[in-house]
C-alpha cells in the first residue's frame, strides 16, 4: 500500500481509485470481510445428488417429521445472527444499516477466529421496535443465536426482552451485556490488586444508556456495595420526575445515600469510576477519588479520562482503546459466551451465565494479576474457551438446556 502523503500532496479526488489507498483500515475491508464456502466436496454428479436434490429431500423429510434433528443435519445451531439497525455503532452514533455492516463483518469475523462458529451479518432499514422483533423472529429459524448490536437505548431493551421472550435460541445485545462482563471481570481483579472486597466498593457509572445500564445491573448481582448512576442530568435518585422506566429502575435499586448532585459530586471519596457515556471529567475530580481508587475510562475513540491524567491519581486504570493497558473489549465475552450456550444447547442466556463468564474472565489472568493486567489480552485464546466451557456448565446446572 502507498505512504502517507506529504504535506505539498493533494488528496486524490473523489471518485478516484487510489482515494483510500493510504489507509490500511480500507485494504482489510475492500470487498467485505466474509465468504461462505460449502463444508462438502462437490466434485461428482454423486456429490451433486446428495448435497442438493434428491438427496436433500430425505433430510428434509426427516427434519419436517422430527424438527429437532435440523440440530443434527443444518448449520443452524453454530450459526449466530449479528442484527443492527445502524443507530448506535461504536463512537460513531446513528449511521444507518449500510453503513454499520462493515462493524458487523468485523463482529461475524470474531465469532468464527475465537469461537469457531459462523455468524452472519444482518443489518435492517428500519428502527421500528415492532418491525425489528418481527423480522428477526422470522428469520431465527436459520440461526443457533442472536447477537444484538449497535441498536440505541431505549429501544434496545424492548427488542431484547421481547425476542428473549419469543425465540427459544440464546439473544443477547452485545452492547449491553458483553461490556457488562468484561467489566466485571476487570473489576474483580482490580479489586483484587487494590485490596478491597466487592461490596465494600462504592462505584459511581457515568451514562445510564445500554452499556451503563447493564453494568450496574452485573455489579449489583455481583454484591458491589454501593453505586450510584448518572445520565447528562446528574445523579439518578427517586425524587426525579424525568425518568423513564428503566432509569426509574436503576433510581430504585442503586444510590443508597440518595445523592441527588452531579456526578463529579458524586465521585468525591469514591473508589470506582466507571465512564460509558463519553464527555470528560475534570482531574479535581478524579483528584478527589478514594485512595488506591479505580478508574474504568471506556467511551470510544476518546474516553472521559484521559488515561494519563487518570494514572496519576488512581491505582488501577483500565479503557476501551487497543494499545492501551486492561482494554475492556467485548470480544472477551461475546464468542465464548454464545460458543458455551450453544454447545449445551441453552435456549436463553442467564444471568448466573453472564456472572459465570465473567468468573471466567477474571480467572484466566490468575495470578498474573497486577496494576496494568486485571483483564487478558483481546487476543489471548484462552479465553474463548474458558468462558466457553464456564457458560455451557452454568446453563446445563440451571436447566435451561434443551
Amino acid at each position: 500500500m502507498g505512504g502517507t502523503p506529504s504535506s505539498e500532496q493533494s488528496p486524490p479526488p473523489v471518485g478516484s481509485p487510489d482515494r483510500f489507498a493510504a489507509d490500511p483500515a480500507f485494504a482489510v475491508h475492500e470487498g467485505g470481510k466474509l465468504v461462505v464456502r460449502p463444508t462438502r466436496p462437490i466434485a461428482t454428479v454423486a456429490d451433486l445428488a446428495l448435497t442438493y436434490t434428491p438427496g436433500v429431500a430425505r433430510v428434509s423429510s426427516a427434519i419436517a417429521a422430527e424438527p429437532e434433528l435440523a440440530h443434527r443435519f443444518t448449520w443452524a445451531p453454530r450459526a449466530v445472527a449479528v442484527v443492527s439497525d445502524g443507530t448506535a455503532v461504536l463512537g460513531l452514533g446513528d449511521i444507518g444499516p449500510v453503513a454499520a455492516l462493515p462493524v458487523m463483518e468485523g463482529k461475524a469475523c470474531l465469532f468464527s477466529e475465537f469461537a469457531g462458529l459462523s455468524a452472519v451479518p444482518v443489518v435492517l432499514a428500519t428502527t421500528d421496535v415492532d418491525t425489528i422483533v418481527e423480522t428477526v423472529a422470522a428469520i431465527a429459524p436459520s440461526f443457533g443465536g442472536i447477537n444484538l448490536e449497535d441498536i440505541s437505548a431505549p429501544r434496545c431493551f424492548e427488542v431484547e426482552e421481547r425476542l428473549r421472550a419469543r425465540l427459544p435460541i440464546p439473544v443477547m445485545h452485545d452492547d449491553q451485556h458483553g461490556t457488562a462482563i468484561v467489566v466485571l471481570a476487570a473489576l474483580r481483579n482490580a479489586a483484587r490488586v487494590v485490596g478491597r472486597e466487592l461490596g465494600d466498593l462504592r462505584v459511581v457509572v457515568s451514562g445510564a444508556g445500554a452499556a451503563g445500564v447493564a453494568c450496574t445491573k452485573i455489579l449489583l448481582e455481583a454484591g458491589v456495595g454501593d453505586i450510584a448512576v448518572a445520565d447528562s442530568r446528574g445523579i439518578l435518585h427517586t425524587g426525579r420526575a424525568d425518568l423513564p422506566p428503566v432509569k426509574r429502575w436503576l433510581a430504585e435499586h442503586t444510590n443508597r445515600g440518595g445523592a441527588a448532585g452531579s456526578m463529579v459530586a458524586a465521585l468525591e471519596g469514591a473508589d470506582v469510576y466507571l465512564g460509558v457515556s463519553g464527555g470528560s471529567v475534570p482531574e479535581a475530580a478524579i483528584a478527589g477519588m478514594a485512595p488506591g481508587c479505580i478508574v474504568f475510562s471506556l467511551a470510544n475513540p476518546i474516553p472521559e479520562v484521559d488515561p494519563e491524567m487518570a494514572a496519576r491519581h488512581a491505582a488501577v486504570v483500565a479503557t476501551g482503546r487497543s494499545g492501551e493497558p486492561n482494554q475492556i473489549n467485548n470480544v472477551l465475552a461475546f464468542p465464548g459466551v454464545f460458543r458455551g450456550a450453544i454447545d449445551a444447547g441453552a435456549t436463553r442466556i442467564t444471568e448466573e451465565m453472564k456472572l459465570a463468564a465473567a468468573t471466567a474472565i477474571a480467572g484466566v489472568v490468575g495470578d498474573d494479576v497486577r496494576a496494568d493486567h486485571v483483564v487478558p489480552s483481546p487476543l489471548d485464546r484462552r479465553v474463548a474457551e474458558a468462558v466457553a466451557s464456564a457458560v455451557a456448565t452454568c446453563a446445563r446446572e440451571q436447566g435451561v438446556t434443551r
